[in-house]
């Protein structure tokens, strides 16, 4: 059985922690991305995560609201729709966040 507070806590822990590990590896703070684009599993721990990085909401890309959780593919169908609808372009820097089943988690920093 799923425990949603609990698994909310972790979620936007592990977004932080990845998200922190990978700029400061990297010389980057938050201020240095164009965009955010974080698994989109809730809007609830978007907004969370976004916060404690100390980031403005609008850096962070969410289709959560009209799509859903679309589970292991929502970072890739967000990048997609991002990239479609001019929210990043040709030299971007993109920050990519995803948890997972079994409490995984990982990023990727990219230019785009």
């Amino acid at each position: 059985k799923m425990k949603g507070n609990e698994v909310f806590k972790v979620a936007v822990r592990m977004f932080q922690d990845c998200a922190e590990r990978i700029l400061q590896r990297n010389g980057l703070t938050p201020d240095d991305l164009t965009l955010f684009i974080p698994h989109q599993a809730n809007l609830r721990i978007i907004e969370a995560a976004v916060k404690r990085l100390k980031m403005p909401m609008e850096k962070a890309f969410v289709n959560v609201d009209r799509y859903g959780n679309t589970g292991a593919a929502s970072v890739y169908v967000a990048m997609e729709e991002a990239w479609a609808t001019k929210r990043m372009s040709a030299g971007d820097l993109v920050l990519l966040a995803a948890f997972g089943g079994g409490f995984t988690w990982g990023a990727a920093l990219i230019r785009w």
